[in-house]
Formats: structure tokens, C-alpha cells, sequence
């Protein structure tokens, strides 16, 4: 009988904050997602994008990390939100367990958690190890907006079919 471990959304602290900054994905991926580092330094030069950001955890193993707008409130034309998932990342060596899907229900009830939300939208640059084909599959949907060359896409959180964990 094989364990399944339980994936969970935890803030960073000081104590797992290397071990998290050294997640990385394929040199593949390297151009659709931003790095760790980068992504805290994002959310700290841009406390107005209201970022709220976790390490995605498999049991006691820090496997990924999750940041998104959660709750914008000041109007800015680099923002989209209010709820916009910013950056999923799952290591290399952790991919295709499962995980990311698993982060990405867990994000969904962080953003339904408030009363006001509608919609997460998020964004993907498209090509050969996109992101895309994953938020595709797991229930978003294109806007037709294209941003930077990113493709813009939303999940409708009233939907039956929005993950959930």
C-alpha cells in the first residue's frame, strides 16, 4: 500500500525559505515561470498587486510555490485581478504527481474564501512546455485577451467543474 502524501499551502518562514528559493523547474519550463527569489522580490516591490504566496508542501517536503493577487484593490493597468493566480511552480523532480493540481484547488479556496469573488484569472506565455495546456485542462478558459504575449485566461468559480480540493 503506497502512501499519498497530503499537499498543503504553507507560509514561507525564515526556516524553509532556502529550501523553498531552491525549487526550480526544467530548462524546458525555465522561460513560462519565474523563479522563487524572483517571485519575493515581485510581491515585495508590489504590495498593491495584493500578493499573498505560499510553498506548496507533500507531506513535510517543500515541492512548489504558489503566489497570487488576492484581492486587488487599487485600480493599475499592470494588474489584472482582483484574483489573479500569478505563479504555480512545481519542482522538477516533484513533477507529475499530482501536485500542481492538487496547489491549484488549494488556491481556488484561498480566492473563494472571499464573499466577492467571481472569477481567478491567470495568465500563460504559449509554446512547447507552456503552462497553458495545465489550466486548460483543469478549467479555465480563454478570454481572448492577449497581455505582453501571454494568453489571458479565467475560471469561472461559481462552476461545478472549478477544482476543489
Amino acid at each position: 500500500m503506497t502512501h499519498s502524501p497530503v499537499v498543503a499551502l504553507r507560509e514561507i518562514t525564515e526556516v524553509d525559505r532556502a529550501a523553498v528559493e531552491a525549487l526550480t523547474v526544467s530548462a524546458e519550463q525555465d522561460d513560462y515561470v519565474a523563479g522563487v527569489a524572483e517571485s519575493l522580490v515581485e510581491a515585495a516591490e508590489t504590495p498593491d498587486a495584493a500578493p499573498w504566496f505560499r510553498a506548496v508542501y507533500a507531506d513535510d517536503e517543500p515541492v512548489g510555490f504558489l503566489m497570487l493577487s488576492d484581492g486587488i484593490t487599487v485600480e493599475h493597468p499592470d494588474y489584472l485581478g482582483p484574483y489573479f493566480l500569478w505563479r504555480i511552480l512545481i519542482d522538477e523532480h516533484h513533477q507529475g504527481r499530482g501536485y500542481g493540481a492538487a496547489a491549484l484547488a488549494l488556491a481556488v479556496t484561498q480566492v473563494r474564501s472571499h464573499p466577492d469573488a467571481r472569477v481567478l484569472l491567470t495568465s500563460a506565455v504559449p509554446g512547447a512546455h507552456s503552462p497553458l495546456g495545465f489550466y486548460l485542462r483543469h478549467g479555465f478558459r480563454r478570454t481572448g485577451e492577449v497581455r505582453d504575449g501571454e494568453i489571458v485566461l479565467e475560471l469561472d468559480l461559481s462552476d461545478a467543474g472549478a477544482p476543489t480540493t
